[in-house]
């Protein structure tokens, strides 16, 4: 670089940042030095701004130093905005409050890259605390601080602060961008205000898709994802651009209303823009096609993706699992590993979840002894995944072995070890488990553990000790029962035959009785043969739930005992109907370290001629043998 002075030097530090060139800024910045011209305060914030850029935070500290020792630059707010970004880019705010400190008089911009720099670097309490010093020290806030204390606002749930600032807006403040809209919109979809987010979208003048897509989540979100997908095809006939973030939400919503043909729809649409094979969009896809029982489709796009990461991994292991093929699952998993991806804490919760579905106990002490040699056996939530999975392969000593391991507690190993005695109809233990929860931790129960230690009881036919916890629920820890906790509690009084007193509760029921409870009460009336209220149970549950097979055939049972038999056929022939419409769960087995699955009648195995045979020579010595035990029986 040939001999020139300050000036021009510094006009070439314009121009390089300008481009953005942070390296060349560096080096026009070293030539200044090498060439003993004394970098002043335009060039020192262009070069703090340019190690920001390319991670130089030593070089950023030097210049630092030299600052310290030169009082003209020392005292300029342009040098001292431009050191508080620095340090604040790097994460270190103790450093941007230090040099924020040196000036008694800083300006909007200073305390603005301040409030800013605790929001970016997830200080969200502090930097509220210092919004509010700067509004009571009389400097008026910018668009910037604004954006960024709306958004620490939205992270914290603070919506008296959000509103404040909204409030400010209207009183004061004509700078009403979009991208300060946009994050008021963003704060009351974060704090379920949704009809203040309506107003205010209802209000704005200008929206871009950031706008649109922000509405659509805060419906979806919220429990309104019909509204969601409504206004997400509103957006797209008026012509507005969407982008992944926007689609992602639509398929939320298509996964909340179980609508896959609408989520056909905005997969066609993902395509056509090119966001298919975007891996957060291909993620949110395999999502939505297994969540609307399409495990196929999701598979599908699985395969096609060019890039997988964790997500898409979990988000197909999580997926069948749910409709019901564990054992594709594991065949995931192991696909994984062979593929070099290594699983997360979450990642292995799905894996665990789908092992305890198949209840094989050789396969869980294998998962076991990954979790161990992976160090992932300190993670609270596989400690509780291990409980479960231990639980329904049917050792329930292991189960207990990892629970007594865990010296930190949380409630979701309270849980997880409740249910586990409710799988084993040990319900004293699973009381037992909770009163040393309650009394010997400060954890509280949730209406997750109400729900495990009500089945527990139910299970165990402990009908006093049942309603004294719900009770307790109800009185003690003021938590509203739900549907499910209802659904227990007719099952704990029906399983003892008390039927009457199982009425009383559906109709002391503050909430609509769900399908779950009439099916409670009717498996009751099963037990118990009593056609009057079963008969009544059938009425309330079919218009609920009229495609459940079982529950035909829980009233035809009734029936039976009573010879009803022209009622029996009527309700025989709509379970023929259904079935043949039934989409079939499938059961597994394992042999030598294989799990072999398979439905009823079925035969896809390949040595299904030979387990056929089998089966008939099974069944003949099970005939042989019950006619041996009632000719033993005549005889005595």
């Amino acid at each position: 670089m040939p001999h020139t002075n300050v000036h021009h030097l510094n006009a070439t530090l314009k121009i390089y940042s300008r481009e953005r060139k942070w390296p060349e800024v560096l080096s026009v910045f070293r030539h200044m030095l090498a060439m003993h011209e004394k970098p002043d305060s335009f060039a020192i914030p262009i070069t703090l701004k340019a190690c920001a850029g390319v991670g130089a935070l030593e070089l950023g500290k030097q210049i630092h130093g030299f600052v310290k020792k030169n009082d003209e630059t020392s005292k300029n707010l342009f040098v001292g905005s431009a050191l508080i970004e620095l340090y604040s880019t790097f994460g270190q705010m103790c450093y941007s409050w230090r040099v924020f400190s040196q000036y008694s008089r800083p300006d909007v911009v200073m305390w603005t890259l301040m409030v800013n720099g605790y929001q970016q670097n997830g200080d969200f309490e502090k930097a509220l605390s210092f919004f509010s010093h700067m509004v009571r020290g009389g400097v008026t806030p910018d668009r910037v601080s604004l954006i960024s204390v709306v958004c620490a606002c939205a992270q914290l749930g603070n919506i008296r602060i959000g509103k404040s600032v909204h409030g400010f807006l209207i009183r004061r403040y004509h700078d009403r961008s979009l991208s300060l809209l946009n994050s008021l919109l963003n704060l009351y979809a974060k704090t379920h205000l949704v009809r203040s987010a309506v107003n205010l979208f209802q209000m704005m003048e200008e929206k871009d898709v950031i706008t649109w897509g922000t509405m659509v989540a805060a419906y979806g979100q919220n429990g309104y994802a019909v509204e969601a997908l409504e206004l997400f095809h509103e957006m797209i006939d008026k012509g507005v651009e969407c982008n992944s973030v926007t689609i992602i939400s639509a398929l939320q919503a298509c996964i909340e209303t179980c609508s896959s043909e609408e989520g056909k729809k905005i997969h066609e649409l993902a395509v056509k823009k090119g966001f298919e094979l975007d891996v957060s969009v291909s993620n949110a896809l395999i999502d939505m096609y297994c969540k609307c029982f399409s495990p196929e489709k999701a598979a599908d796009i699985f395969q096609r993706m060019p890039k997988k990461n964790i997500v898409s991994w979990s988000a197909l292991i999580s997926g069948y699992t749910q409709n019901g093929q564990a054992h594709k699952s594991l065949r995931i998993f192991r696909l994984m590993l062979s593929d070099g991806t290594q699983p997360d804490a979450i990642a292995l919760v799905k894996v665990l979840t789908a092992s305890s579905e198949l209840g094989i106990l050789q396969q869980a002490l294998s998962l076991h002894g990954y979790v161990v040699r992976n160090g992932f056996q300190d993670n609270i939530f596989i400690g509780a995944s291990l409980i479960e999975l231990y639980s329904k392969c049917g050792s329930l000593q292991d189960a207990t072995k990892i629970f007594e391991g865990i010296k930190v507690r949380d409630l979701v190993i309270w849980s997880s070890m409740i249910a586990g005695y409710g799988i084993h109809g040990q319900g004293l233990d699973a009381l037992r488990v909770y009163n040393q929860m309650v009394k010997s931790s400060s954890v509280k129960p949730n209406d997750v553990t109400f729900l495990s230690i009500l089945s527990s009881c139910s299970h165990a036919g402990l009908v006093k000790e049942g309603l004294e916890i719900f009770n307790r629920m109800v009185c003690e820890y003021k938590l509203k029962p739900n549907a499910d906790h209802y659904a227990v509690v007719v099952d704990l009084l029906g399983r003892t035959g008390q039927l009457g007193e199982a009425i009383d509760v559906i109709n002391q029921m503050p909430i609509p009785a769900g399908p779950h409870v009439w099916g409670a009460l009717l498996g009751a009336c099963r037990i118990h043969n009593n056609k009057e209220i079963g008969e009544l149970a059938a009425e309330n549950l079919f218009p609920l739930d009229p495609n459940h097979a079982g529950y035909y055939m829980l009233l035809a049972n009734i029936y039976a005992v009573d010879g009803i038999w022209h009622s029996i056929a009527e309700l025989r022939t709509i379970v023929k109907k259904m079935v043949s419409k039934k989409i079939y769960g499938q059961s597994a087995v394992e042999v030598r370290n294989e799990v072999h699955c398979f439905l009823a009648g079925d035969i896809s195995h390949p040595y299904w001629p030979h387990i056929y045979d089998l089966l008939r020579k099974l069944e003949i010595e099970i005939n042989v043998d019950d006619c041996v035990a009632n000719l033993w029986f005549s005889a005595a």
